[in-house]
């Protein structure tokens, strides 16, 4: 099987740690080349994980013509710019979340992949892992009764002032960076998208980003509630509650790639549940996606995550922002 090469635009630490030895590990891929504004940083990265070719610029490597398609992991403000860049120079393209910070950015990106025919895709690395695959097909096929209601938490604690993640200039805070994942699994349980949404938002007196943040989704068939914060002990938990069953996914975000992962499904009344458990095989969802993503591009399936679901996914944000300034309901 001739394998897409893949080109990967700047050595941000979750490509080199998480996202690149992945595709590596992958059956139809492989990391074929890599670039950094600084050729020196990009030849180390390269050397490090055994990547043929390095570049000193981005604009070199996607010149390469045996690049077939681009992982974009730069910040978050430079995701459509250089997406756009890699499109108009023919590159099917996998960019990290959140893929823009504006909505409209995304209706435009739509418009050009229709144009180029290209397969553009979010990270949205949890979309691939099992455990996810079958919660869903639990949750819409009946097994947990009638599906009313999902309830998450995601943390971690990071105050570096210079970290990315804490420079509001540049997309940094909570909700774009882990808000995100409980957006997009409840909208991925449901199966619908959610109507309107109410928020609670604390903000870093010192960098100005959303910290610690509280939200409410009315779904047509129900709700979906979830708090993350960049300030407060590691935890990550998300629960789906049915008219007949409680299913828990312990490890839902950062599924790790040497351990199994667990679900955890109840019945029963309360201090007299009967509890089932569920184990999952030891899996890297970054491989998943990245062998979903080849195959999308070859025409061998349907995409996982297109454009027009980051395009409502990010419409759901930006209603979450606009619902901690306005302290109301905010329609998507």
């Amino acid at each position: 099987m001739k394998k897409v090469k893949w080109g990967v635009l700047s050595t941000a630490n979750i490509g080199m740690k998480k996202v690149l030895p992945a595709i590596n590990k992958s059956e139809n891929g492989e990391v074929f080349a890599i670039a950094s504004r600084n050729l020196e940083s990009a030849e180390q990265a390269a050397a490090e994980l055994n990547i043929p070719r390095a570049y000193g610029s981005y604009e070199e490597l996607l010149a390469d013509p045996d690049v077939e398609a681009i992982y974009n992991p730069l910040p978050n403000h430079m995701h459509i710019e250089w997406t756009v860049k890699a499109m108009e120079a023919g590159k099917h393209v996998l960019c990290e979340k959140p893929i823009s910070l504006d909505s409209r950015e995304i209706e435009d990106l739509i418009k050009l992949r229709d144009k180029t025919g290209l397969t553009v895709s979010e990270a949205f690395m949890v979309r691939y892992h099992p455990q996810w695959l079958k919660a869903r097909e639990m949750a819409q096929g009946g097994e947990l009764g009638e599906l009313r209601n999902v309830q998450g938490f995601f943390s971690y604690y990071n105050v570096d002032k210079n970290n990315i993640r804490n420079r509001k200039d540049i997309g940094g805070g909570a909700i774009l960076d882990i808000g995100c994942y409980p957006v997009t699994t409840s909208r991925f349980i449901f199966g619908e998208e959610p109507v309107k949404v109410a928020s609670l938002l604390e903000y870093d007196p010192e960098t100005g980003i959303d910290r610690l943040c509280s939200v409410m989704m009315q779904f047509p068939s129900g709700q979906a509630s979830f708090s993350v914060s960049t300030q407060l002990i590691p935890y990550q938990r998300m629960q789906i509650f049915g008219t007949k069953g409680r299913l828990e996914v312990e490890i839902p975000f950062n599924a790790p790639p040497d351990k199994s992962c667990r679900l955890f499904l109840s019945r029963g009344e309360f201090y007299r549940e009967e509890h089932k458990l569920m184990d999952f095989p030891v899996c890297d969802q970054y491989t998943l996606q990245a062998e979903s993503f080849v195959r999308t591009l070859k025409g061998e399936q349907e995409n996982h995550v297109p454009l027009e679901d980051a395009l409502q996914n990010m419409k759901v944000l930006e209603a979450i922002f606009r619902s901690g300034e306005s302290g109301r309901w905010e329609d998507v």
